[in-house]
């Protein structure tokens, strides 16, 4: 049992080692890791309004002459994924910054990045310059991306910080309602503010971001890694709204700073290259090697892209006209925007009660059922089964069928968001040592944004009209994708349910994924760190 002193010299007593003295949860520690999150609007409000432009008839016009009547595959795919380059590319070196930085300053500068790569798009009159503008505007945004889910999974307190970072995703699903709406308000604009509003609604977001963030406190575990143990007891005193000298402050900050000493014994500081080595070391068949975290933290999001819900958020307004079936394709993305938002924050009591895993493996499950479904009905009688009326319009010959997958289009979403979507990024941001989390997040983020990359590449080519034009037949593919999901969740996945970001890599090192969920704290850091010392003192002697 440990005895610790109060703010007014009382001593509490009956607190358990092995268990920490955490401060009560306060309003300005929701407030802020609510705010961090705000960041998600760009990338949800990105993901959203360019599936949109890309249907309108001036900016086909624009891009492919006055005849055209849908951009050309290269094109819709170079629009699309060049931001992603950019992110990619922004998130390798947002974990350099957000070390030598800190996290707060490098989202503040992603910020201003982002500024400049919008304002040369809304300013863009042909694809060169807008292509140059999303480029810009995703190395910034890989700034934001990369850090955010860093700081908040930092600054937030363990028994809520799933649900606290998963609001991330929920600001994700904002963006994209925010998008759908927007575009829709504009698609029918004749002139150049039909997409120039869309895109420089965006400065906003990031002025507001960037603004904000001047006022919220650095990461106490950034403070910790660079040896500045008195401001890391000030900013964690000012996240957990308590004095810097209450015994609440005194209990976490010795774990953090305990934690932090016996990594760095274990993973030594090799210099900046060797640091970023530190990701790859280990053994691949032990759980707790830094290798198989760096593996884990990237296949994560590479697996929550496979799941295939951008294709619907990026390409679901060309798709849909393409089939002939919807009468108003941009109602129709507006709707699947509204079922996202309203089922992300289903997660926030998911991940706190049942646990990552079991949210990982019956989501996947929930989405393999229902693409293979919509791709069932869209290739016998759905999608994929249209004629042509006297006027020359493309129609669905069955409807009911038609509505039928647009429903089971509906549930994958409901599915996705309140499982897969915040899933991903709470274990990426849990799963990390502080002496390699920086770079293993800039890393697993990285890999969200390159297989982004790679399917808003490849996706125009896959039902492109002119292309291989795989209609329904394209859910075969993201259903077998889930499915790989569902078994990846379940033999690989760990539950990081209500421990310290410390306790987690200790968890790692004692038990096997399957059997996480039932694993318990022995001993803290403080109590590690002191057994190696004497050990170490007896051995000199």
């Amino acid at each position: 049992m440990s005895t610790t002193k109060d703010n007014e010299g009382g001593v509490v007593t009956g607190t358990p080692d092995l268990d920490l003295v955490e401060a009560p949860i306060t309003w300005r520690t929701y407030a802020m890791c609510v705010f961090a999150a705000f960041g998600g609007i760009f990338y949800g409000y990105d993901s959203g309004y360019i599936g949109g432009v890309q249907g309108m008839k001036y900016f086909i016009h624009m891009i492919d002459g006055p005849e055209a009547t849908a951009l050309a595959s290269w094109k819709a795919s170079l629009i699309v994924s060049i931001l992603s380059a950019g992110t990619f590319l922004g998130s390798i070196f947002a974990g350099d910054l957000a070390d030598f930085f800190g996290r707060r300053t490098t989202i503040i500068g992603g910020c201003v990045v982002f500024i400049i790569g919008v304002a040369l798009q809304t300013a863009s009159a042909s694809l060169g310059l807008l292509v140059a503008g999303r480029l810009v505007a995703g190395f910034g945004f890989g700034f934001v991306s990369a850090t955010i889910i860093m700081y908040m999974s930092e600054i937030a307190p363990r028994k809520v910080r799933g649900a606290l970072v998963s609001s991330y995703q929920f600001c994700i699903t904002i963006g994209l309602m925010l998008a759908a709406c927007v575009t829709y308000a504009t698609e029918d604009f004749t002139d150049s503010s039909s997409y120039r509003i869309p895109i420089g609604l965006q400065l906003l977001f990031a002025i507001i971001l960037g603004t904000g963030l001047i006022f919220l406190p650095e990461s106490p575990r950034y403070f910790v890694k660079k040896g500045n143990a008195e401001a890391a007891r000030i900013a964690l005193g000012r996240v957990r709204g308590q004095e810097p000298n209450s015994h609440y402050i005194d209990a976490e900050l010795n774990e953090i700073i305990a934690n932090h000493e016996y990594e760095s014994r274990v993973i030594p500081s090799t210099g900046y290259f060797g640091s970023w080595a530190n990701c790859f070391k280990g053994s691949l068949f032990k759980a707790n090697s830094n290798v198989r975290k760096t593996i884990l933290g990237t296949s994560l999001q590479m697996m929550q892209q496979w799941t295939g819900v951008n294709f619907v958020f990026y390409y679901s307004t060309p798709f849909l006209q393409s089939t002939g079936a919807i009468s108003n394709v941009f109602l129709m993305s507006l709707i699947f925007t509204l079922v996202n938002v309203l089922s992300t924050p289903i997660s926030f009591y998911f991940v706190e009660r049942f646990g990552r895993r079991p949210m990982l493996i019956w989501g996947a499950l929930g989405m393999t059922i229902c693409e293979f479904i919509v791709a069932i009905i869209g290739v016998t009688i759905g999608f994929n089964k249209t004629h042509t009326d006297a006027s020359g319009a493309t129609i669905a010959d069955n409807l009911s069928a038609v509505n039928a997958q647009v429903a089971f289009i509906a549930i994958y979403i409901f599915f996705f968001a309140s499982t897969w979507g915040p899933g991903a990024w709470v274990l990426v941001g849990e799963i990390f040592p502080l002496p390699i989390r920086s770079r293993g997040i800039a890393l697993s983020t990285a890999s969200n944004w390159l297989w982004n990359c790679i399917i808003a590449v490849i996706t125009p080519y896959l039902v492109g009209t002119n292309e291989a034009n795989l209609r329904s037949s394209v859910f075969f593919l993201w259903g077998s994708l889930c499915a790989a999901c569902f078994l990846y969740a379940y033999f690989l996945v760990p539950e990081t349910k209500g421990l310290t970001l410390e306790q987690v890599d200790q968890m790692l090192d004692e038990t096997t994924p399957r059997k996480s969920a039932a694993w318990k704290p022995t001993t803290t850091f403080v109590n590690e760190l002191a057994r190696t010392d004497n050990a170490e003192k007896i051995a000199q002697e």
